[in-house]
């Protein structure tokens, strides 16, 4: 009984695989793109931008290609269930959107090696595995100076999802250059260990609100921060992952854009063209992957010019976020004056710097 029950799902899997097969008018098999978010495609943040680079894949190569994409699936065993149906499915490559999906695209890509995964801001590769993330300390180094210059209590809130050098690297570059233009500034810092819950992400903001903070930097995935950011009075935040405009008329003074679809198409071609190959990418502001989004008059125009210059250094290559002196928490010196911090630190950077206060949680 056990091998019929066996053979079953064998014959069910190859059907649903080439049930999944489609084909052009002249014969070649369309290209499969599929795509795992982690939360809702309407989030206005992070997966709305995702979502961007699907559009952009379709737009790119129309009938020649045939997206998919499951949204609000959990970081752990359901990931690996949904990435499994994709690949039985007849996915060509799959886009493992959050940084909980590593192990679940990992044990996947094990058992199809014909089937390419690409896995954002993750660590681990594999020869059909790729890894891919933005510098987003590099917007967060410009969001810092900003804030530190528009602050009138001091006070900056910062509402951080989990505690992986993704999210400490924004911190520390945030902070470290709103320090540089303001030393009496503060940050405080909420983990709400989630990175889309509109409620606890609103909550976060009211309770940073209520300790002084005027300005609210989020690492999190929704509008909920900048609408508890407008029913305060002189309150401003940034757009996080992509441009929130719908607050640009309120307290929403500037973003991050977390522009993946150039990434996607390229991605997306290379399989197409057989050329798809295993690789790490962590580009910034020089290639577009980082963007920041219009900035509002609530933002003085000199402000503004220094912003758009620390920008342009970025880009260049002229201006690293993390040059030194730069101390640890504890005192203890981490970059000299002038050094720079290589990729390797940043990639696993689990400390803060000098000035923040309170202890990274575990």
């Amino acid at each position: 009984m056990g091998n019929f029950m066996n053979l079953k799902s064998l014959i069910a899997a190859a059907a649903v695989a080439i049930a999944g097969t489609a084909a052009l008018a002249d014969g070649h098999e369309k290209t499969k793109v599929g795509f795992v978010y982690v939360g809702p495609i309407g989030d206005g943040g992070w997966t709305y931008e995702h979502h961007q680079g699907l559009l952009a894949v379709e737009e790119e190569f129309g009938d020649a290609v045939e997206t998919t994409y499951v949204e609000n699936v959990p970081e752990g065993a359901d990931a690996e269930r949904v990435m499994t149906q994709m690949a039985l499915g007849g996915a060509d490559l799959i886009f493992t959107t959050s940084f909980g999906y590593m192990d679940p695209t990992i044990n996947v890509a094990a058992k199809f090696p014909d089937v390419k995964f690409e896995h954002a801001t993750g660590y681990k590769r594999a020869d059909n595995v790729s890894t891919y993330s933005a510098r987003f300390y590099e917007g967060r180094a410009v969001q810092g100076h900003i804030a530190g210059k528009v602050t009138k209590t001091n006070k900056v809130g910062y509402i951080a999802s989990f505690p992986i050098p993704e999210v400490i690297r924004g911190i520390n570059a945030a902070y470290l250059h709103a320090q540089k233009v303001n030393p009496d500034v503060e940050f405080n810092i909420i983990w709400v260990f989630t990175w889309f819950d509109p409620a606890k992400e609103a909550d976060a903001a009211k309770a940073l609100i209520d300790q002084g903070a005027d300005v609210i930097l989020q690492h999190t995935d929704s509008t909920a921060p900048l609408a508890a950011a407008a029913e305060a009075e002189g309150v401003v935040g940034f757009g996080q992952a992509s441009d929130m405009a719908a607050f640009k008329d309120g307290p929403r003074i500037g973003s991050i854009i977390d522009n993946w679809a150039p990434y996607y198409i390229e991605r997306t071609r290379a399989v197409m063209e057989g050329t798809w190959e295993s690789v790490d990418t962590w580009d910034g502001m020089d290639t577009g992957m980082v963007e920041m989004g219009e900035m509002t008059d609530k933002i003085p125009a000199d402000v503004q010019a220094e912003a758009q210059a620390m920008m342009a250094a970025i880009a260049s290559g002229e201006y690293h976020p993390f040059t030194g002196p730069i101390n640890k928490q504890d005192g203890s010196v981490w970059l000299a004056e002038g050094e720079v911090a290589d990729d390797g630190t940043l990639a696993g950077l689990n400390f803060y710097i000098e000035g923040i206060e309170g202890d990274i949680p575990n």
